[in-house]
């Protein structure tokens, strides 16, 4: 009889040890991420030449391009990203992990305007296409293009620091 007890005996204090232990819930915490100023940027209106003038975080490595402004809370007025890219192409993005609306200015290899994507959505990972060939995109705050009256045409210059 205590032989055959044995095991249920050994079942019981296993249950009652691993049930005494308690799940040890680990929260995983979302480093911040920041504005890096790389660089300026001036957007220079056909129709006036009036220049906007934007601190920019340049993406030109394959790690900023597939991470863009995604994990940030907030981005200030004058600043933007700048995406660089080697070659001229219809160019495709998407909103996955960023938390801030954003407008899409795609820029050909002349530095020029080529077409916007306005008001994209934060989370939505629809495709937001370029339309015509780019070699640059600058994400900027949503509802910018418009409040700036940027056109087709509008052209940038840009530096690194």
């Amino acid at each position: 009889m205590l032989i055959k007890g044995y095991p249920f005996l050994l079942f019981l204090s296993f249950l009652l040890t691993f049930s005494s232990c308690k799940e040890d819930k680990k929260s995983i915490k979302q480093t911040e991420v920041t504005f890096t100023k790389e660089g300026e940027l001036s957007i220079i209106k056909a129709a006036d030449s009036t220049k906007i003038n934007l601190d920019i975080e340049i993406a030109d490595t394959d790690f900023d391009v597939q991470t863009g402004l995604m994990y940030r809370d907030a981005m200030k007025r004058n600043h933007g990203m700048l995406f660089v890219f080697e070659d001229e192409q219809e160019r495709y993005f998407y909103m996955k992990n960023t938390k801030i609306a954003l407008d899409l200015i795609y820029i050909n290899a002349d530095k020029t305007i080529v077409s916007f994507q306005e008001n994209a959505k934060p989370f939505d990972e629809s495709s937001l296409p370029s339309n015509a060939p780019a070699k640059y995109v600058l994400e900027v705050n949503a509802g910018l293009v418009s409040a700036w009256g940027l056109s087709v045409g509008d052209r940038i210059l840009y530096s690194k620091d």
